[in-house]
Parts: structure tokens; C-alpha cells; sequence
């Protein structure tokens, strides 16, 4: 089956891209031959976000993300860069080696930091260690190795020492859900008065609310409190707990509003539902059912993910598809052979497939067609910002569509290559989508 890679639309994605089949547009990476200087392409001629440091497309994107960590002190260039000068993409293991490698020497930093009684400096290794730790999970070729939950608790040993040592305004929080608990935050602003909005902050696909520092002390500067939890499919409550996503998310979004309208100091009559990246998909299924949310921002803005997911699985492998409903062991069969042959394919169905619940590609495929916010989003009541971007690869329209399906009052946020806003929940542009989400938020919270 000949699969071309378009290489600037893989970059386009960022991310997280909630679904991974965008960045999967690509042969198995090769090294590619050495150019003069006269051979080289025009710097001008190639976006800013064209890295071309890492063979794999994937790898690439996700080296973007935890560059752009730099802006919440939650990452160092040279760190990041240093990590992926090590990283070989023709060798499964190598990227998951190499970040937590980095992460357990920046670990080792804070702990000779600690021991010399240096505690801000301790703190702020800590806090890069961990994301460092997390990095290395966002690529793990194996999810039920035993090394991803001993990975995962590192991250959060590492994170909650950084919260007491730096001294952050945050709390180790544990949410009812169906028989368990989900792992979050509750972050209390500063600079709030007696009750105060909350911000709801609701992760994609593949990085952990954690990541998203930036959002969160935009928020606490604003005088908004923020709560994160580690939801089915993701974090710790898909590596530790077990829980897949699914469909209902308001299932999802109801405990956790049950939990946080009991906060001190939290005004149940002012609060914000954010969703980054996937959660973009998730969150306005939520709206849809939970009415004590009064703002909702989807970031893309998705109204239809399965088939979003569908559409491009079809442009992929325009010839596998239709096995999928006719013959779905042959289906099967017929993508293990290509994730035998390429691992950019068999790190997706791998980890998707974790991630929901399936037990084989078929089955996967299947549950995501239920991932849809067609059938509810005329109950969506709520104020809405549906945010896009020109280069939202993932979003491919989505947001448009559900902005457009929308009855409530609504507003659309695009992003363009002029304000370097235009990659994947902007990626890489982390302080003009603050200014321009909270100069909105301020408007209507």
C-alpha cells in the first residue's frame, strides 16, 4: 500500500492530536541524505514550527509541545533539545529511555539541591523532572509495560514536591467517580476575593492537565481558581486506575462539578469548562447535560471526532477500511501487518487502544463512532468559545461545524499564522492564547 507523507501537514498538528491519525500521513521514517549549502532549502521559504530535528513526524510535534513548556518554567531549551539529540526514532524504546533519563538526572539535581537546603532551586528542578517523566510517556511504545505506572508515579512524586517546595497554591485533590477516585488539583488564586470563578481545565488525548501550567497561572493571575483532574483515558487515571475514555463524558464532568461547587470559596454560579486538544471533542458533550456550567470553551472546537477519526483513517488506508464493517478479523489482520512494519502505526493503535478499552484495531474503531456531538449540541445553553486555528490540522473543520451548529450564545476565536497562533491549541504560542482566551473570559465570567 503506497502511503506519501506530507510533511508540513504532520507538523501542522502539534500535539496531542486527539486521535493521531493526522500525524500518521507517512512512510517509516529514513535518514535523509546530506545536503551542501546550495542544496539547502530557503529558511524562508519553511514555517517556524518545521523543526527537522526528529525523523518521526509524532516526535517531532511532541518536541514542539515540551519546547514551548519553557514559557511555565516547566522545561529548558537546552534540556529539550539535548534529549532529543539522543533520541534514535528507528528504535521504539529510545524515545521513553531518553526523557526519563533526562528526568531522573534534573531529578538528581533537585535532590542535591534539597540536601544542601536550596529549596526554590529544588522546586524548580522538580517541576521539570516531572514533565520530563511525563514526556517520556507520551511516546511509550508498550502502555501495560510495568514501567509506565513506575514512570507515572515518579512524575506525580516529583510534581507534588515541586508544589510544596515553590510554594504553589495548589492541593493534591482525590474526585468521586463511580466506586473510585480521580487524581487532580485544586489551584486557590491569590489574588481571588471571597467567592471567585473557577476554571474546569479538561486535557486532550495525550498530555496530562499538569502540562498546561501556562493556562493555569494565567488563571490564578486573573483571580480565577482552577481545578484539573486526571479523567478517564488519561494521566494516571488511565495508567494507574484503568479507566478508558468513553462517549458520555458528561458521566465524567457531573462528579467532578459535584466535587468542586463544595470548595470554599468556589462561586457555583460562575464557572468556566475548558477543553484542550481532544477535550475540545469531550467538553461540549458535557455542556450539553451539566447546566451549572456557564462558559464553555472548546479548543479546537470539535462537533463530530468519530467521524473526524473515520474520515482521516480513510484518506490513510482508503483500501482497509471498508473491511472494517464487511470483515472485521481481516480488518484486523490486515493492520497488524502494517504495525508489524511501521512503528508510527503500531505506536498509535497500541496506545489508542489503551486509551479506550479495545482489545484490537477493529474494536477501536468501532467505539470511537460513538464519540459524536451531533445528537446533543442543540442543548448546549451555555456561553460558547469555539476556538480554531488555519493550521488545526486535527480539527479539519470541526471547529466551524459545531460553532455553526450551536444555538447558544457563541463566539469564534481563529487563530492565523500572523499571530503564530495557528498550530494545534497554538502551540508554541502559549502567551497570545492567553491574552486573547482570558480577554474573552474576563468579558463574560
Amino acid at each position: 500500500m503506497g502511503i506519501s507523507m506530507n510533511r508540513r501537514s504532520l507538523l501542522h498538528a502539534g500535539l496531542g492530536i486527539t486521535g493521531g491519525l493526522a500525524l500518521l500521513r507517512g512512510a517509516p521514517a529514513s535518514a535523509a541524505p546530506a545536503q551542501s549549502a546550495a542544496d539547502a532549502p530557503d529558511p524562508s521559504s519553511q514555517p517556524w514550527y518545521e523543526l527537522g530535528l526528529l525523523a518521526d513526524p509524532i516526535m517531532e510535534s511532541q518536541l514542539l509541545h515540551f519546547l514551548a513548556a519553557t514559557y511555565s518554567a516547566q522545561a529548558d531549551v537546552g534540556e529539550v533539545l539535548d534529549t532529543a539529540h539522543r533520541i534514535n526514532a528507528g528504535d521504539d524504546w529510545s524515545w521513553p529511555t531518553e526523557w526519563s533519563s533526562t528526568a531522573d538526572r534534573i531529578r538528581a539535581m533537585g535532590d542535591a539541591s534539597l540536601a544542601g537546603r536550596h529549596p526554590l532551586s529544588a522546586g524548580q528542578a522538580y517541576l521539570r523532572a516531572a514533565n520530563y517523566y511525563r514526556a517520556a510517556l507520551i511516546h511509550h511504545p508498550e502502555p501495560s509495560h510495568p514501567s509506565v505506572v513506575e514512570t507515572g508515579r515518579k512524575a506525580v512524586e516529583a510534581y507534588n514536591k515541586a508544589i510544596t517546595l515553590l510554594k504553589l497554591p495548589a492541593v493534591a485533590v482525590r474526585i468521586p467517580y463511580e466506586g473510585t477516585r480521580l487524581p487532580g488539583y485544586f489551584f486557590r488564586s491569590p489574588c481571588a476575593h471571597a467567592m471567585a470563578p473557577l476554571l474546569v481545565f479538561q486535557q486532550g488525548r495525550d498530555a496530562w492537565p499538569e502540562e498546561s501550567k501556562y493556562v493555569i497561572d494565567a488563571a490564578l493571575a486573573r483571580g480565577y481558581h482552577c481545578l484539573i483532574v486526571h479523567a478517564p483515558g488519561q494521566g494516571m487515571a488511565i495508567r494507574e486506575l484503568g479507566l478508558p475514555f468513553r462517549p458520555d463524558w458528561e458521566k465524567v464532568i457531573t462528579p467532578v462539578i459535584d466535587f468542586a461547587v463544595r470548595i470554599a470559596g468556589v462561586d457555583p454560579r460562575r464557572i468556566a469548562l475548558l477543553g484542550w486538544s481532544m477535550g475540545g471533542a469531550l467538553v461540549p458533550r458535557a455542556a450539553a447535560f451539566e447546566r451549572r456550567i456557564k462558559i464553555l470553551i472548546p479548543n479546537p472546537g470539535v462537533l463530530n471526532w468519530g467521524q473526524a477519526m473515520f474520515t482521516q483513517f480513510g484518506e490513510l488506508f482508503p483500501d482497509l477500511l471498508p473491511l472494517l464493517d464487511s470483515d472485521p478479523a481481516a480488518f484486523d489482520a490486515k493492520m497488524a501487518q502494517l504495525m508489524d512494519a511501521v512503528f508510527l502505526y503500531r505506536w498509535y493503535m497500541r496506545d489508542s487502544m489503551n486509551k479506550h478499552g479495545a482489545r484490537t484495531p477493529s474494536e477501536l474503531l468501532f467505539k470511537l463512532r460513538d464519540f459524536t456531538n451531533v445528537p446533543v449540541v442543540d442543548r448546549i445553553r451555555c456561553r460558547t468559545l469555539v476556538m480554531d486555528g488555519t493550521a488545526e490540522a486535527f480539527s479539519r473543520g470541526q471547529a466551524k461545524q459545531l460553532f455553526d451548529a450551536l444555538t447558544c450564545p457563541k463566539d469564534y476565536l481563529l487563530f492565523t499564522e500572523e499571530d503564530t497562533g495557528l498550530l494545534h491549541c497554538q502551540e508554541g504560542a502559549s502567551a497570545v492564547a492567553n491574552q486573547r482566551m482570558f480577554d474573552w473570559l474576563d468579558e463574560y465570567l
